[in-house]
């Protein structure tokens, strides 16, 4: 297979997560983050460490052939790549928010204030979808503290936790979109180089499917199978063997973690026994 080049953001939370899933990928990087290239011996990939608001550039330019960066990135960037996969992590949202002891009144608040933040493009297309006339002040870097130092009157910012914008006196009043971390891929991928890439979806895919499912095992009284079954139902179906004591059998199953701790009672009271629980490393349907 031909190498992959993947860029993925050079430090930070995204960079740890997206590391992780490299790694549960059973791909296995050959150099420390802290190197600009990090390459791989038992898979066709590199690992180019970069700025995150850099990604979207060097995929649509070629430089790289995938990146996995936030989905905000993207949409500010408006470069020539297409989103391929969601990968379910770094979930944040990216807001308007004002001084705390301000009077929100709508959407109309902003009409003719300054406002603060990275994304000038996801802004401006949203104030000029709801009518708004506002002053953009561009930063990068420190956005929350742009009301306090007089730079502006409210700023546009990711949020993950809203911790940031309490410890500023900030309040946040407009979700304007969502994101979480996305593989991004440039459009102009040779076929050998496709190949590589549905070999590492494929990985990842795997990895994915087993986040939040548990390989459940218990022993139960042949009589309440169909009553057990009715309330754990596998993939398909659950397996179900004899055990050495005539009457009882081993039931295994897949379920979801949160689903698990809702129906255990209920699976005690019809007769379950020895219940295992078992993290799954990879799923493949």
């Amino acid at each position: 297979m031909v190498t992959l080049k993947v860029a993925i953001q050079k430090s930070g939370r995204l960079s740890e997560k997206s590391l992780d899933l490299i790694a549960e990928c059973d791909i296995k990087l050959s150099q420390g983050k802290r190197k600009l290239i990090s390459v791989s011996d038992d898979f066709p990939i590199e690992v180019l460490f970069l700025r995150d608001d850099d990604i979207p550039k060097y995929v649509s330019d070629g430089v790289a052939d995938l990146g996995i960066v936030g989905e905000n990135e993207v949409l500010e960037k408006q470069k020539e790549v297409k989103v391929i996969k969601r990968l379910g992590f770094a979930h944040c949202r990216l807001s308007l928010a004002i001084p705390q002891d301000d009077v929100y009144s709508g959407i109309s608040w902003f009409q003719g204030k300054r406002i603060a933040t990275s994304y000038p493009r996801i802004l401006d297309g949203f104030l000029k979808k709801n009518g708004i006339n506002a002053r953009i002040e561009e930063i990068s870097g420190s956005v929350e503290i742009a009301t306090g130092i007089g730079l502006a009157d409210s700023i546009f910012d990711i949020v993950s936790s809203g911790s940031t914008l309490i410890s500023n006196r900030l309040k946040e009043v407009e979700v304007v979109c969502h994101s979480e971390a996305v593989i991004i891929a440039g459009l102009a991928l040779s076929n050998e180089k496709k190949k590589t890439l549905n070999d590492f979806i494929f990985r990842t895919d795997t990895v994915q499917r087993s986040k939040g499912n548990k390989y459940i095992l218990l022993n139960a009284p042949n009589d309440k199978l169909e009553k057990i079954i009715s309330i754990l139902p596998g993939m398909k179906s659950p397996t179900i063997m004899p055990l050495y004591e005539k009457g009882w059998s081993s039931l295994h199953s897949v379920v979801n973690e949160k689903e698990f701790w809702s129906i255990v009672g209920e699976l005690k009271e019809n007769g379950a026994e020895g219940i295992l629980v078992i993290p799954i490393e990879k799923m493949i349907v």
